[in-house]
């Protein structure tokens, strides 16, 4: 499977976008083709959980260690079971002088050859999809950041963020 790395700026700070990526429980919520999420696990530095996912007629169910490496700074996930034969997935997130730098790197692949044939057309556009749903949620939850400190309502609703990816 190819796979995806991609870098934005986000107007956040560093810790609020790492508790957004941490929370996975809450996915089900904002996440496309995220249907349900449930945490075997949490201790404050590794979470085991079970999402499930599904497009059109497919739903699979799939296991993964979510290890808080370095608090506020890199989320490193793991597959466990499911339909994969095996997940690489880490989350970093840098200060920035216009807020965090996000750096995304995910590659997989499936056992089945069948699922892996219909979703490798779709994988870039699926996974950017994936990123901007975390960049529209932390809008949604932490309003757009004004020079002067101050924050607004966002009224960004999913999908329709915005990346700052090109100011760097």
């Amino acid at each position: 499977m190819p796979t995806h790395a991609e870098q934005r700026i986000l107007p956040f700070s560093q810790q609020q976008l790492y508790d957004l990526v941490a929370g996975v429980e809450r996915y089900p919520e904002f996440l496309p083709w995220c249907l349900a999420a449930r945490i075997r696990k949490n201790d404050g530095r590794e979470i085991i959980a079970d999402l499930i996912v599904g497009f059109k007629m497919v739903r699979e169910r799939f296991t993964s260690r979510v290890q808080l490496t370095e608090p506020g700074q890199r989320i490193d996930v793991q597959y466990i079971q499911g339909p994969l034969r095996y997940l690489n997935n880490h989350w970093r997130f840098e200060p920035h002088d216009e807020g965090c730098l996000i750096d995304f790197f995910v590659d997989f692949e499936f056992k089945s050859r069948l699922l892996q044939k219909a979703f490798q057309p779709l994988f870039n556009e699926a996974v950017r999809r994936m990123v901007s749903a975390f960049e529209a949620r932390a809008y949604d939850l932490y309003g757009l950041a004004l020079q002067d400190g101050d924050v607004q309502e966002s009224g960004i609703q999913d999908g329709d963020a915005t990346s700052l990816a090109g100011k760097r």
